[in-house]
Parts: C-alpha cells; structure tokens; sequence
C-alpha cells in the first residue's frame, strides 16, 4: 500500500509538472526577449542545467534544516 506522502504527491503531479512547463516557459521567453537570434537549443539546455542546480540547492537546503531542527 503507498503511503499517504506518495498518495499526495500522485494527487498533486500533474500541477507540478503544469507549474514546471509554465516556469520553462517563462525563462524561455526572456532569453528570446533578450537574445534575438537565440540557438533555443541551447537556451533550453542551459535552462534545464539551471534548474537542475537550482533544484539541488533547494533539496539541500531543505535536508541540512531539517538536520538542524
């Protein structure tokens, strides 16, 4: 049986997943604002790279308070 966490986030992830296309998006429209002749390729990559990084600060930070409390 999942547990009630898993059972929260199932109920929850496709707003997740429609939040995180809204914030690639939004990142997406100020590098084509920014950068006329953007490679989007390569803006997408570098944006994924991005919030991976962020996606790890967040996570750690969360874990090394957690550990303080």
């Amino acid at each position: 049986m999942a547990c009630m966490e898993q059972l929260e986030l199932d109920a929850h992830r496709g707003q997740l997943e429609k939040d995180l296309q809204t914030l690639v998006e939004n990142y997406r429209s100020i590098f084509e604002w920014d950068i006329p002749e953007i490679d989007q390729a390569r803006a997408d990559r570098l944006i994924f790279e991005a919030l991976r990084a962020a996606l790890d600060n967040v996570e750690l930070a969360l874990v090394t308070k957690a550990g303080h409390d």
